[in-house]
């Protein structure tokens, strides 16, 4: 029983197995599988752990990389870099002129062509600043420069595409820093590399800077339409007004401009503009506390008015203050960035095309020589055609320009024509323009190089006989025809002058009697090399006709005459002119500064000897500069007149300043009626009179080194014992007549 037992045992155990046997390999293809996907999906996660490890430390590597690279953005130079600023002294201190408080005058574009004007953070509303605040980055004052929350969404969204739009995430941090840098990539990779290199850069600035530091820039440089940047600029702008003077609604849609300029600036779409303004800048605002509900719902109510761009053809476009609206420039912001582009070209060794882009691109600190008071004074003067008319004209085209300069060479005041200034950079007559000069180049040609060569003396007598001179086919005429400036005859008086006589009668006989013994080619050279003339003609003006009556081939300009003229006022020296008395770049570079240094051009004692008979062109009832007179001051000039009145041009001395008046037509050919026009004299008196009357130096100082003798009327000699007939005049110690005996 037992075996039987034990067989049955052992067959049982048997058929177990077989069974076992089978179903393991029933079993066996379904755990290979299984193991076989297992080892699949394991070694897929081993791999996208150990590949999201690589990428994960390739990113940190990268990002860590832009952390170590990516520079502090400068705050500090953000009105340096992209602006080019000119400065003037505070007219309050222009007696003085130097070591004076300094007003911004102007803000030049930037290299893309922003209109833009810096103003302080202390000098913008808070409303204003609420207005972007809150619309544009209403936890500002909370974050670290990064608003994580709408970052990631924009991460997100810039994969997954989660919003129809692109999904703003920058704060107003991030967006300063890319309206500095420029750095504004927004799709794919780089849009993502600008976003990593615009985060660190604004948890670096954050850092470095205080929110106020950091609004103040955001503020001044926000595109906002129009090519105008920056809330001071586009309060001119759009609403012709200064940032201070905003209303909350006005605020409000300058915030509104943001997004979209182009789709949301209130002059070319004023309906989305108000829109937006109302429906979300200015919730937004009451929402965050910002204005109170009466004040929300009064600016609901309130009517936009837009100027446009009028604001920037305002005929007052300089203003006393610390900031000037920009626009239309003013002459003397024409010319100082006219001089800027020479003073770079000069500096880098560039052409004036790259040096004008350069002074675009901004940052650059002008410090400019201008009154401002001044300035706007003669502005204004030139607007008023009573100055330059007998009566009032219908159609009154006259041309005129003015400029005023001290005896340094720095110019105080000028102005380049008549009437309202439409354009920027436009033409400057005063600057531009060469005309002819007429009797006016005769001081500076004829008189004061022979006196200053001890040829003449106040009363040296000339009769007034034409020379006599010979031709290039070598035959002869008589030279001048016309004795006089004004045409008057050619009928010779054969009168005695004295030299003082012949200058304020303007006669043409005398200085052509003197630069026949100079000689043209002297007369020349010393126009160009001595007073810097820059218009003459070598092959043509060392000759008679341009040295004695102003018939220069390419006429002169008139900043130049009056340039020439310092010496007068000086004690001969010759200063360069300039707008500008130093020039800065953004590194700090000195670009230019005016040293004053002086050129002797004639001696001391000449320049005093001719003030003194230029004075008589004032003072003598026949005087052609006559109708200049002034009570308080005493003056010194000469008048000019080209052939058949096309150009009047006047320069005079005051104690203070040298300035000059041109008077003509745009057309060169065409002829100014005396019957129409108030004399030059008078309209230099109209235009610069009052100015120069209020001046507190009254008188020309005197040098040692003249005397003050009584001649003989008869002879011209030093008055003897016996001359009956004398009267007073100027002489050089040096160059004394001898005393008269033959009365």
């Amino acid at each position: 029983m037992r075996k039987n037992n034990i067989k049955n045992m052992s067959g049982g155990s048997n058929r177990n197995t077989v069974r076992g046997r089978r179903n393991k390999k029933r079993q066996k293809p379904i755990v290979r599988i299984l193991r076989i996907i297992g080892t699949i999906i394991l070694s897929m996660f081993l791999i996208f752990v150990i590949t999201g490890s690589i990428l994960a430390t390739a990113l940190t590597i990268y990002i860590l990389n832009f952390a170590d690279s990516s520079n502090v953005v400068n705050l500090e130079n953000v009105e340096m870099s992209y602006t080019t600023r000119l400065l003037a002294n505070n007219p309050d201190y222009d007696k003085n002129d130097e070591d004076s408080e300094k007003y911004a005058l102007y803000y030049s574009l930037n290299a893309n062509g922003e209109k833009r004007i810096w103003v302080d953070y202390s000098d913008i509303p808070k409303y204003v600043c609420d207005a972007f605040v809150c619309s544009e980055d209403e936890r500002f004052n909370m974050h670290d420069g990064v608003d994580f929350k709408r970052t990631f969404a924009s991460f997100a969204n810039l994969i997954l595409h989660f919003y129809d739009t692109r999904q703003g995430g920058s704060t107003i941090t991030q967006q300063t820093i890319k309206n500095i840098t420029g750095d504004n990539a927004t799709s794919g990779t780089d849009g993502m590399a600008r976003k990593i290199r615009e985060i660190f850069r604004s948890i670096n600035v954050e850092k470095a800077y205080t929110k106020q530091e950091i609004l103040e820039a955001y503020l001044n440089i926000v595109p906002l339409g129009n090519n105008v940047a920056g809330v001071q600029a586009a309060a001119n702008f759009y609403f012709g007004k200064d940032v201070s003077e905003l209303s909350i609604k006005e605020a409000a849609s300058l915030a509104a401009i943001t997004p979209s300029p182009g789709d949301y600036n209130p002059l070319d779409n004023y309906d989305e503009n108000v829109g937006r303004a109302n429906d979300f800048n200015l919730k937004c605002m009451l929402d965050n506390g910002a204005i109170s509900t009466n004040e929300y719902e009064e600016a609901l109510a309130e009517k936009l008015v837009i100027t446009g761009d009028k604001n920037y053809s305002s005929d007052d476009t300089v203003s006393v203050g610390k900031y000037q609206n920009t626009g239309v420039t003013s002459y003397y912001v024409d010319a100082t960035l006219d001089e800027a582009v020479d003073r770079i070209a000069e500096y880098d060794d560039i052409s004036t095309e790259e040096a004008e882009e350069k002074l675009n691109a901004g940052g650059y600190t002008i410090n400019t020589n201008v009154n401002l008071n001044m300035q706007s004074k003669v502005e204004k003067k030139f607007l008023d055609a009573s100055n330059f008319t007998n009566y009032t004209l219908s159609s009154d085209k006259l041309q005129s320009a003015f400029i005023a300069m001290d005896y340094k060479g720095r110019v105080k005041a000028v102005v380049g024509g008549r009437g309202k200034k439409k354009v920027s950079r436009g033409w400057n007559i005063a600057t531009m323009s060469a005309r002819q000069p007429g009797s006016s180049i005769k001081p500076i040609a004829a008189y004061a190089p022979a006196l200053d060569k001890d040829l003449i003396t106040w009363s040296t007598i000339f009769n007034d006989k034409p020379i006599t001179i010979t031709k290039k086919d070598n035959t002869t005429e008589k030279w001048p025809i016309n004795y006089s400036e004004y045409g008057g005859t050619s009928n010779w008086s054969y009168n005695n002058y004295f030299t003082f006589e012949m200058i304020y009668r303007s006669l043409n006989t005398a200085p052509a009697q003197i630069v026949e013994k100079l000689t043209p080619s002297y007369s020349y050279n010393f126009l160009q090399n001595t007073l810097h003339i820059s218009t003459l003609d070598i092959n043509k003006d060392p000759n008679y006709s341009p040295m004695v009556v102003g018939a220069l081939t390419n006429g002169l300009i008139l900043e130049e005459l009056v340039a020439a003229y310092e010496m007068f006022g000086n004690g001969g020296q010759y200063y360069e002119p300039t707008f500008i008395s130093k020039m800065v770049d953004r590194e700090g570079n000195v670009i230019y500064e005016d040293k004053y240094e002086p050129e002797q051009a004639i001696d001391k004692s000449t320049a005093f000897v001719m003030n003194r008979m230029m004075q008589t062109v004032i003072t003598n009832s026949n005087g052609t500069g006559r109708y200049a007179r002034l009570s308080n001051v005493d003056l010194v000039g000469k008048t000019g007149t080209s052939d058949k009145w096309h150009n009047l041009t006047f320069v005079c001395c005051s104690p203070s300043y040298v300035s000059g008046v041109w008077v003509g037509y745009a057309k060169k050919a065409k002829q100014i009626s005396s019957s129409e026009y108030q004399n030059i004299g008078a309209i230099w008196k109209n235009v610069f009179g009052d100015i120069a009357n209020s001046s507190s130096k009254t008188d020309f100082e005197v040098p040692d080194n003249v005397q003050q003798l009584k001649y003989c009327t008869r002879s011209g000699m030093i008055a003897g014992s016996r001359c009956w007939s004398t009267a007073t005049g100027w002489y050089k110690a040096s160059n004394i007549p001898a005393v008269c005996t033959s009365c």
